[in-house]
């Protein structure tokens, strides 16, 4: 007999299951945290069990990650929102840094900060409206601590471009307010909208934030 056929066969080895990093690890479970979120449309209908069946872990893994449900919650809304404003304002800093602005490179600027601020609130519109429009103390909370020093950090960043260029930015607080509005506004319509052009968009409020959304009304002009 061979001697190969007198070998016992030798089990099937089986892939090895690399473990994940604790960083890794906490990304899956906001992940799996933001669709329970928003399958259920609810904060508090949601469970710890019901993330952890998302994400495929137990329930005890999620607590060596997170204390509660509500810090799950906040960063589950708040991470995208704050990579994107960090990305945003790292981009600001650096505007110019090879070579000064023009009109047409600040209107490109503005339409690439506007197209990532709609994309990210896309991402976070079931659980933004969840936190802004849910347990008033809560939406207090999140506002308070994170959107409004989100917007806060934004208008900091234009100021410091602003001034480079001895230009007196009197309320980057309300340009930053307006511009995130008109960003929110956007994300809304791309998501529920029956005829949304992105790009007419993008194009048109980009325009209208340099330039100005109407003209100065002369009263001579008036058609009788």
């Amino acid at each position: 007999m061979a001697k190969s056929a007198t070998r016992a066969a030798k089990p099937a080895e089986q892939p090895v299951r690399r473990r994940l990093t604790a960083e890794a690890r906490k990304s899956s479970i906001l992940a799996a945290a933001r669709r329970a979120f928003s399958e259920t449309g609810d904060m508090n209908g949601t469970t710890i069990k019901m993330i952890a069946e998302h994400s495929g872990i137990s329930e005890g893994v999620i607590y060596r990650h997170f204390e509660s449900k509500d810090q799950l919650f906040f960063e589950a809304v708040v991470e995208p929102l704050k990579s994107a404003v960090d990305e945003l304002v790292a981009a600001t800093a650096i505007v110019d840094r090879d070579e000064p602005l023009t009109p047409q490179r600040q209107l490109d600027t503005l339409k690439g900060l506007y197209r990532q601020l709609i994309a990210t609130l896309e991402e976070v519109l079931p659980l933004l409206g969840l936190v802004l429009f849910g347990d008033p103390q809560v939406a207090r909370r999140f506002y308070r601590e994170n959107f409004a020093v989100a917007m806060d950090r934004l208008a900091e960043a234009w100021r410091e471009v602003e001034d480079r260029y001895g230009f007196p930015f009197e309320s980057p607080d309300i340009s930053a307010r307006a511009v995130m509005g008109m960003a929110l506004m956007q994300a809304l319509e791309g998501k529920h909208g029956k005829r949304f052009d992105r790009e007419r968009a993008l194009d048109l409020i980009s325009q209208g934030t340099v330039q100005g959304f109407f003209p100065t009304i002369r009263p001579n002009r008036r058609k009788r």
